[in-house]
């Protein structure tokens, strides 16, 4: 068993990641497993970091020098990582000192703590004699000798911190995740439970009375499952979508910075897709192609496409054994078959300029969802021998297809979310892009063509009234949570208050941002209460979106509250009392 040089409770100099500044940080534990220490910083920021990421205190040598200059006037060059390089509200700017994190305090008490931080900056080492001004103007380097510098305040001689370094410094660290979604236990439950359900809904809604006391409902045999030529159109539906995304049609945008600096391109070209989709639909109604075919084969199109999801989960896996450890997924390494599987092992499979996630991401899952409904449309005007859809079939498919275009339209928008940024591509998101949206998310249309609901003209007028709402405060906010993060030091945004943090970035709270911490989940809600609306009170089934919406968005409510206590310590409890609601104002 290998000897563990730093034991729990031991105060050190952590490297903070990414630069070349060593702070003060104590030591909380060490994994075995992935040779990691967890440390934590002087505002509560815990990382993990490797064993070369880390020198004990008594290995920084201190000795005085004589200054020749007054120190008021001289002004050291290192910079915390806690400045941010854009102009914060007055409110916050206490919140940013010299040290690599400090709280809000009066100037007595913040002095007396920029004494106790040490913060370090490697750079070439020079000779005693050389002067002052030599040392200021030489570059960091990551090779040769380095000299140790504490950070000075101005007006206050600090004494230097001199250190011989044998090797370059080591790359920042590699920051490990916690498991979610009930960890390893929980892979194996989500693997199961997720195809049964979207199983369950299909078959319930089918039944004349579609009540939960009905459930569940009786199963149909295994030859009914399984249709060969809706594989085909499965297949076909996803290689036309594939070419389309890959003609150089449209902006070529960059994805957000990855750990390693670089940013990957993507062809952000959903609006031509579906634009074009929409015609070739179009097009073959008119030359007489049963669109109603989707209705009547529905469970068979659900289990072809989960038989591509599957394997296309297999191969992510397989080919992520092969990837180095820049290109994995923080969140799907924990070592376990199942759960990386399930989670994503690889966070950006490409097959060259190809990216998987994305594609899979907005496109065929995304837009067929609005050719299913399409297709719901046409199969309730001939089932209920109508020359023209119902008004609750029109709302449904008006909303969501306005929805699914905006965010086509936006598509650029997608690359600063969670799943682009954070998770990888495994099962979760390969089943949940081609099954779970286009066969659930299409349930109120599916429920309307076996389940009529009339409408009156105020009734319709109060849903869209709900709709626009709830659509104004989900693009409102999520534009200027995607303005915020592309380019804070926008001088558009200038006006914006912010909270900064030890990691560099900001926390914002202007806007939509300043109401709750989600607004974006605010406007997705009314939306789906817009959504379930048309299709009346009388069964439970066509509300699922609504209620696994709110279940969903509350765990991420609560994961994401998780993560970035830990990530930005102090200033996250800053801006939980600044913002104090979470999603729906003065409830939640």
């Amino acid at each position: 068993m290998p000897t563990v040089k730093y034991q729990k409770g031991d105060t050190v100099m952590g490297r903070w990641p990414g630069s070349s500044l060593y702070y003060e940080v104590k030591v909380l534990g060490f994994k075995p497993r992935t040779q990691l220490y967890t440390v934590i910083y002087k505002d509560g920021t815990e990382l993990e970091l490797k064993e070369q990421d880390i020198k004990s205190v008594s290995g920084f040598q201190t000795r005085s020098r004589s200054r020749s200059r007054s120190p008021s006037r001289r002004r050291s060059r290192s910079r915390s990582p806690a400045r941010t390089t854009r102009r914060s509200s007055s409110r916050t700017t206490a919140a940013v000192a010299a040290t690599a994190v400090t709280e809000s305090a009066p100037s007595s008490r913040r002095d007396s703590k920029l004494k106790d931080t040490v913060e370090v900056r490697l750079s070439p080492l020079v000779s005693a004699a050389a002067s002052e001004a030599k040392v200021e103007a030489e570059s960091e380097k990551n090779q040769g000798p380095y000299n140790l510098r504490r950070r000075k305040a101005d007006g206050d001689a600090k004494p230097e911190l001199l250190e011989k370094a044998k090797a370059p410094p080591a790359p920042a660290a590699i920051h490990s995740t916690p498991l979610d979604f009930g960890g390893k236990i929980g892979a194996y439950f989500w693997l199961l439970f997720l195809p049964a359900w979207v199983l369950f809904v299909i078959l319930q809604v089918n039944l004349k009375d579609p009540s939960l006391v009905n459930a569940p409902p009786p199963l149909p045999p295994l030859d009914a499952f399984w249709d060969a030529q809706a594989l085909g159109f499965v297949i076909l539906w996803i290689l036309f979508q594939a070419l389309l995304y890959i003609l150089p049609v449209g902006k070529l945008s960059e994805g957000m910075p990855l750990r390693s600096g670089e940013r990957l391109k993507y062809r952000t070209n959903g609006f031509f897709a579906i634009v074009v989709s929409a015609i070739v639909a179009g097009i073959a109604v008119h030359q007489g192609v049963d669109l109603t075919y989707v209705h009547s084969h529905f469970l068979q199109l659900a289990t072809a496409t989960f038989i591509i999801s599957v394997l296309l989960s297999i191969y992510l896996y397989v080919r992520s054994r092969y990837a180095s450890s820049a290109e994995l997924a923080l969140g799907g390494n924990s070592g376990n078959v199942v759960y990386d599987f399930f989670k994503g092992h690889e966070l950006n499979p490409r097959i060259k300029n190809f990216d998987l996630k994305f594609f899979c991401e907005m496109r065929p899952g995304l837009i067929g969802w609005c050719l299913i409904n399409f297709a719901m449309a046409l199969a309730e005007m001939k089932q209920q021998n109508l020359d023209a859809p119902s008004y609750a079939m029109i709302l449904v498919n008006l909303f969501q297809l306005l929805y699914v275009v905006d965010g086509l339209w936006n598509e650029e928008a997608i690359l600063t979310t969670m799943d682009l940024m954070h998770d990888g591509f495994g099962f979760m998101l390969a089943f949940g892009d081609l099954v779970w949206v286009p066969f659930t998310y299409t349930l109120q249309a599916y429920y309307l063509v076996s389940h009529p609901n009339s409408l009156s003209l105020p009734a319709v007028t109060a849903i869209v009234i709900l709709k626009l709402i709830g659509f104004y405060i989900f693009r409102k906010s999520n534009s200027e949570k995607n303005a915020f993060r592309r380019n804070p030091s926008d001088p558009k945004l200038s006006h914006l208050k912010t909270i900064p943090t030890a990691t560099g970035k900001s926390l914002l709270v202007s806007g939509w941002w300043g109401v709750v911490r989600h607004p974006n989940y605010l406007g997705d809600l009314i939306m789906a209460l817009a959504w379930s609306l048309p299709c009346g009170f009388s069964h439970l089934l066509p509300w699922y979106y609504m209620i696994y919406f709110i279940i969903l968005l509350v765990h991420r409510d609560s994961r994401d509250m998780s993560e970035c206590r830990r990530k930005y310590g102090s200033a996250w409890d800053e801006y939980c009392r600044t913002v104090r609601y979470r999603i729906i104002p003065r409830v939640y």
